[in-house]
């Protein structure tokens, strides 16, 4: 992503990463230690993204953002309103009711995280993303403050019945991200 954003020019077309991480955790640049709680063998990479500290394994789907701003005229608030009604307008065709919350990005449902975004603007380019919890081992989530926050229920796709797989998922998500990108 950084190489990709690094060399980019005026031409170069906009891309969405799609993929699956084995288990890591990854913690932004305003990341702080003590949201680590136990360290229980998976690894913590320090990243270039905003954010704290943050879960990613299989399961989860994670797109990656390569986008330049500038020419699509957009903002990071309203990137982020825009990766946030994509991920919500996704999971209400599969007749799951999601939701922003104030203060906190990311999408819930019923107050549990099932998406979260953390992203890095250089240059007026954007690269890294977004998670959404599809059908994953959610206990790694214990050992730390999801996205810094004590105690934050997260949930998954899999958990409100919809069965799909991630091939689906993900076709679904860039359909939405294309559409309000």
């Amino acid at each position: 992503m950084q190489a990709f954003t690094a060399q980019r020019t005026m031409e170069t077309p906009d891309e969405l990463w799609l993929c699956e991480h084995p288990p890591v955790f990854t913690q932004g640049l305003a990341g702080k230690p003590e949201h680590l709680l136990s360290d229980i063998g998976i690894p913590v990479v320090k990243i270039d993204r905003g954010g704290q500290i943050t879960y990613h394994g299989p399961g989860q789907l994670v797109c990656y953002l390569l986008l330049d701003l500038k020419r699509r005229g957009l903002g990071i608030k309203a990137l982020v309103n825009r990766m946030e009604q994509s991920v919500i307008d996704l999971l209400a065709g599969f007749g799951v009711a999601a939701e922003r919350l104030a203060g906190a990005p990311g999408v819930y449902v019923g107050g549990a995280k099932i998406a979260a975004l953390g992203l890095k603007v250089k240059n007026g380019h954007s690269y890294h993303g977004l998670s959404l919890n599809v059908a994953m081992d959610l206990a790694p989530f214990a050992a730390i403050n999801p996205c810094g926050y004590a105690g934050m229920a997260v949930t998954q796709l899999s958990h409100f019945g919809p069965a799909a797989d991630m091939e689906t998922v993900g076709a679904k998500l860039v359909a939405q991200l294309q559409d309000k990108l």
